[in-house]
This record gives structure tokens, C-alpha cells and sequence, in this order.
């Protein structure tokens, strides 16, 4: 496991290192318990160092042309394909991915890169007329300076590759601290790509390590102008208090609770297509995924019957074996937790219409139904392979129960009218809605991000420049002004 180890560390001002502090990160296989690398956190030291080396050299890259650091971004896109086999298979050892989730995560962050590569060149300057004669109004976009990068565990290569690529291309410094659980895909093999690129030494920062080690020392630096931040909404929850605190910028994208609805003239048999991929890819990790299936009682009976049909024939096991459909949730807490959620909901008197075994990290699918209203499973993220089967009697209950929680990520819609989906998509309190369609998406040039509990800020195109960017006015008086005293 040479490749782990060798991206298993820090990479701070251009050099591969080994954290100063006094424990170690070990980086487990989710699957089979194999130890990937043991990485020594970084300190609060190595998180100044860190943001100081991408200070001193992102006011060069700055004033570099726009054209040359699309030229690095255009490296980086070829390298990644180049190793694609070779992303993918860590994709499958470090986060237990399956090889169609793994492919489907290179594949969007090549999305993402093309899409920075073309983000170099937008930021333009504007011309804006003054009331007052002889004035002109320069309107000028600059790059913010330096982002830090807090990445999750579900989708690590594409969730900081859709930050940092962006950022960089746009003349910004970044430090990256990926998820504990995915130092590597997450953090050491970007940093890699990039070193290999040609990216400038120090612009591009990475640091494994953990709160208990650092604090706030990430988000309270006085270095960083924004935060981009991807996790669950009580982390940051603090993040945004923290960064507003000290006068930053967050994007924050946080936990979701999608529904998926079925109105009474949806393709059935699509329909449970787009629910199974929706629920259960890479596990039910997403924050995308809809926990909830909401459908139509006129269709209750044989949408039920068919999903059920689907789910029993997924497979659960060995990600690496492309017959795999669903490999390991991300660690044994996060299976323990799932078993206490399906068990505190049973209690509550929902009905198991499949109840899966859960065998070390490996939990097979679970569908539950007949919750009742008020129950707290219906209105959380759940992390995980369990999906909730809820009925709803006309358009009008459908749009209270898909409302009826704190997030606001995505969701979708089946019908076979789409103008009657777009009208029932635009009555739920969403970021993102999909008319026959899954829950699960991202496209590079589309605003993302959530309402409510979901987040805070949009990424992707015109977003990410507003992100990363931030407008100076210089006003030049051609004339003399006249003044009051």
C-alpha cells in the first residue's frame, strides 16, 4: 500500500512531510479492516505554515495570466485521466465505493475540472457610469486570496475538487483538510495531481488532522477569506457561526433529507429505477439521496411491490467485485448507528417490509413504512441504506410531508406531465428539485447548494466565481470634483 503512504501525509509549502503531533490518523479499508497508512495529525503550527505559504505565493499567482494558470488546470484534467484506474481503485479501498459509484465520482470531477479550466477566463472587469461629469467607475473582480477546504468522506475527489479547482483557476491560495476517515482521496492524491501539474510550491496546501488537535485554528485563521465547507449540518452549524465571527465568507453544504415523489400518473417502473439509484448509491451516503419515497396511495400497492422486488435483488458485499451493488457504510459507528435508527423506529411502530443484516461494516438494505407523522426518522438525514416507504393521498399532502423537515437539499418528482412537475417542484423548499428524475446530481455549471438546515451559499459556474472572488471599485475623476468644504 505504497500509494497510501505515500500520499498519507502532509503536504505543506511544496514539501511531503510528517506532522509534528503526538498521535496518529490511521486510514482503515472500510471493507476488509486493512490498514491503508497512519498519519501524524498536523499541528496548529503546520496550519499557520500552511496558510502562510499559500499568503506568499498566491499574490504571484494572482497577477499571473489567466491563461497560464488554465494551463496548469489543463494538466491536472490530463493526469487525472491518465490515472483514472488508479483514483478509482482508491476511491474503492478508502471509502469502500463500489466500482459504479467510483467511476461516477472521476467522472464528475473531470466535469469539474473542464469546468475551471473555462473559469480561468471569466472574471472581466466593468465599466459603470457616474452622475457625477468627468467620473469613471472601474468595477474590478479579484481573486478573495486564500480558501480553506473542508471536505467530507462521501464523495471526497470530486466534493475538493470542485472547491480547490476552481479556486485556483480563479488566482487563489488554497489549504485543503480532508475527512479523518479519507486523508488520502480526499487530500494527498489532489495534492498530487496538482505537484505534478506544475502548480506553484506552496499554493496548494494539505493537512490531515482532527479538531481535538487544532481547534478552530482552520476557520479562526486570520489568513483565509472563505471557508467551503462539506459535511453534516451540526459541524457546520459551528463552521458558519465561527467564519462570521471573524468576518468570513462560508459555503456551506450541509446534510439533506430528500424526498422523492410519486404522483398518481409517474412511469411506475422508472419511477423505482430512479428511487433504488436515488436511495442506495454508494450506500445511502449522500447527502443528495432520498431518505423518503413519497407515493401516490392510487399506485401504493404496485410501486411497493416492484421496489421491494429491486431492493431484495441488490447485492451487499465485496466493493471491489463489479457485481457489487451496495459495499460498506464508512466505519463501525456509522454502522452501529444505523442499526439503533432502524430499531428506535421499529419501536415507534414502523413496519420492516425488508430488514437488513448488518455483518461488520457491511449493512444490507432496509425499507420501513407505516411511520408515524410525527416520528423524528422522517424529518433527519439518514446516512445510510434504509429507506422510507410513506403514502400521501393527493398533491396537496405530498407537498406538507415533503416540507415537513428541517433540510431543504434536493428532491424529485415523477409524473407524466412536466409542467404539472414543475409546478409541484417549485412548491418544495428546496435547493435543487428534478422532475422525472433522481435526487442525486451535480453539474458543473448549475448553481448547487441547499434552503433551511441544507446549507449556506451556491457553488458551481457564476456561483463559484461569487464565491471566490470579490469585486473592487476604483473610481478615476478625469475633471476636478468640487467640494462641499
Amino acid at each position: 500500500m505504497s500509494f497510501f503512504t505515500d500520499l498519507g501525509r502532509q503536504y505543506i509549502d511544496g514539501e511531503w512531510r510528517t506532522g509534528n503531533g503526538s498521535w496518529d490518523i490511521i486510514d482503515f479499508n472500510p471493507y476488509n479492516g486493512e490498514k491503508l497508512a497512519a498519519v501524524t495529525v498536523a499541528t496548529r503550527f503546520e496550519v499557520d505554515e500552511a496558510y502562510r505559504a499559500a499568503e506568499r505565493v498566491q499574490k504571484d499567482w494572482a497577477e499571473t495570466s489567466p491563461y497560464a494558470r488554465r494551463a496548469v488546470i489543463e494538466r491536472a484534467l490530463r493526469i487525472t485521466e491518465e490515472r483514472e484506474d488508479e483514483i478509482a481503485e482508491a476511491i474503492i479501498d478508502e471509502l469502500g465505493g463500489t466500482w459504479l459509484k467510483a467511476r461516477y465520482e472521476v467522472h464528475l470531477a473531470k466535469e469539474f475540472l473542464r469546468e475551471a479550466i473555462h473559469l480561468a477566463l471569466i472574471p472581466e472587469g466593468r465599466i459603470i457610469a457616474s452622475p457625477t461629469a468627468g467620473k469613471e467607475n472601474r468595477l474590478y473582480r479579484n481573486p478573495v486570496g486564500v480558501v480553506g477546504v473542508i471536505s467530507p468522506f462521501n464523495f471526497p475527489f470530486l466534493v475538493t475538487m470542485k472547491s480547490v479547482a476552481p479556486a485556483l483557476a480563479l488566482g487563489n491560495g488554497v489549504v485543503i483538510k480532508p475527512n479523518q476517515n479519507t486523508p488520502v482521496v480526499g487530500g494527498g492524491l489532489i495534492a498530487k495531481i496538482f505537484e505534478d501539474a506544475g502548480l506553484p510550491p506552496g499554493l496548494l496546501n494539505v493537512l490531515i488532522t482532527d479538531i481535538a488537535e487544532i481547534g478552530d485554528a482552520l476557520i479562526e485563521h486570520p489568513v483565509p477569506k472563505v471557508i467551503s465547507f462539506a459535511g453534516s449540518d451540526r459541524v457546520g452549524r459551528h463552521v458558519g457561526a465561527v467564519t462570521a465571527t471573524h468576518f468570513k465568507k462560508a459555503i456551506l453544504e450541509l446534510s439533506g433529507n430528500s424526498a422523492l415523489v410519486v404522483l398518481d400518473d409517474a412511469d411506475v417502473d422508472y419511477a423505482v429505477d430512479a428511487a433504488v439509484f436515488s436511495r442506495f448509491v454508494y450506500q445511502g451516503q449522500v447527502c443528495m439521496a432520498a431518505n423518503r419515497i413519497l407515493v401516490d396511495r392510487s399506485l401504493w400497492e404496485v410501486f411497493t411491490e416492484k421496489f421491494l422486488a429491486r431492493v431484495r435483488a441488490l447485492k451487499t458485499g465485496d466493493p471491489r467485485d463489479p457485481e457489487t451493488d451496495l459495499g460498506p457504510v464508512i466505519n463501525e459507528f456509522q454502522a452501529e448507528a444505523l442499526g439503533t435508527l432502524v430499531q428506535q423506529a421499529l419501536d415507534e411502530g414502523a413496519t420492516a417490509l425488508i430488514h437488513g443484516r448488518t455483518i461488520g461494516n457491511l449493512v444490507e438494505p432496509t425499507v420501513l413504512t407505516g411511520l408515524p407523522s410525527d416520528s423524528p426518522i422522517l424529518r433527519q438525514e439518514i446516512f445510510g441504506p434504509v429507506a422510507l416507504l410513506v403514502p400521501f393521498e393527493d398533491e396537496a399532502h405530498a407537498v406538507r410531508i415533503a416540507n415537513d423537515t428541517p433540510y431543504g437539499l434536493s428532491g424529485a418528482v415523477h409524473t407524466g406531465d412536466v409542467e404539472r412537475g414543475v409546478r409541484f417542484a417549485k412548491r418544495i423548499e428546496t435547493g435543487m428539485m428534478h422532475v422525472n428524475d433522481g435526487t442525486v446530481h451535480d453539474e458543473p455549471f448549475v448553481a448547487f447548494g441547499g434552503e433551511k438546515y441544507s446549507g449556506l451559499g451556491r457553488l458551481n459556474g457564476d456561483a463559484t466565481v461569487e464565491a471566490f472572488t470579490t469585486q473592487k471599485w476604483i473610481s478615476v475623476q478625469h475633471g476636478r470634483s468640487h467640494f462641499p468644504l
